[in-house]
């Protein structure tokens, strides 16, 4: 009789046409060594630090990635300050041909894109290239018709400012995505930190920065643990802070903003429910439960982990 697991020791999962070549060749043209986006430049940590990226479905090493410290993380603030009168400026119809610019060259690295997100993060390259990559490229699209709205439907609101912005690994470049675009189409300037874990793929999307011409200082990349963190958050220069990760860091963040005026954002660990009433198809519902909590081996904010369920179908659904 079969074993499941020789079954997942032998059997080749899913197997994909796409070749890890064009990524190693872009990770060794770099030394496989990467520093700080800052104003437009690449720029050696003042800390001297660097730390490793790994594959984690093989422990390869990918690359070496700074370790911004506070005195990196006070130039990037700096530039981003420095950077938002003129993008202000330049209106809403000119920072969405920035944003439309930005999405045609996401589209067209979409393969180097999804083959780096998937040697970084490990997750199936049918995700990253089925799913993660062409959402960003979308998400970039969209908000960059949104600025182009801004003046005329959203008149009443200004920009925030400068926008701290720190992501999880779960979804790193799609995350960037919903962080970066519409503060972008809005008029903010932003300094945005990767997870620690997997970096990679944003500060590939800082070189397309470069590649458009996306003024000096509107965006910034800063890699790093947990102080590059804490010193983008307690940084007096930054306007607010957008966060997505765990709730107990959260919390630590609510406490360092309190009293400070920073507006604050905070997408945390969630509790949440599958609903299921008794006109539902219940076969359906069975693949729907198991795809909310495992897609992406469950590492997602909304993973339905709870079931509600009416009464009664309950005995009929949990013996499917």
């Amino acid at each position: 009789m079969t074993k499941v697991k020789s079954i997942y020791k032998t059997m080749e999962y899913g197997p994909a046409p796409e070749s890890a070549t064009a990524a190693n060749e872009w990770l060794d043209k770099h030394n496989r060594e990467f520093g700080l986006f800052i104003d437009g430049q690449w720029q050696a940590p003042q800390s001297a630090k660097y730390f490793d990226s790994i594959n984690p479905a093989n422990k390869k090493f990918l690359a070496k990635i700074s370790e911004a410290n506070k005195k990196d993380v006070d130039k990037a603030v700096k530039a981003a300050r420095s950077a938002l009168p003129k993008w202000v400026k330049i209106g809403a119809h000119a920072r969405a041909r920035y944003l439309y610019a930005l999405a045609r060259q996401i589209q067209k690295h979409s393969r180097l894109f999804a083959v780096l997100e998937s040697l970084d993060n490990g997750k199936p390259i049918r995700e990253t290239r089925d799913i993660d990559i062409p959402l960003v490229a979308r998400h970039f699209y969209h908000h960059a018709g949104w600025a182009q709205l801004r003046d005329t439907e959203l008149k009443e609101y200004k920009e925030v400012g400068v926008i701290a912005q720190i992501i999880p690994w779960n979804f790193p470049l799609l995350m960037m995505a919903w962080k970066i675009a519409p503060a972008l189409a809005m008029g903010n300037t932003v300094v945005l930190k990767p997870a620690e874990f997997t970096s990679i793929t944003a500060l590939l999307f800082a070189e397309i920065c470069e590649q458009i011409g996306l003024p000096h200082g509107v965006v910034n990349i800063i890699t790093g643990a947990g102080e590059s963190g804490a010193a983008m958050v307690n940084h007096p220069g930054v306007d607010k802070i957008a966060f997505t990760g765990s709730t107990d860091v959260g919390r630590i963040i609510r406490r360092a903003t309190a009293g400070t005026g920073k507006k604050i954002s905070l997408e945390l660990g969630g509790k949440s429910p599958f609903i299921v009433f008794d006109d539902a198809d219940i076969d359906s519902v069975v693949e729907g439960v198991v795809d909310a909590i495992w897609f992406n081996q469950g590492q997602v904010c909304c993973a339905g982990s709870r079931l509600l369920v009416q009464e009664s179908i309950a005995d009929r659904l949990y013996k499917k």
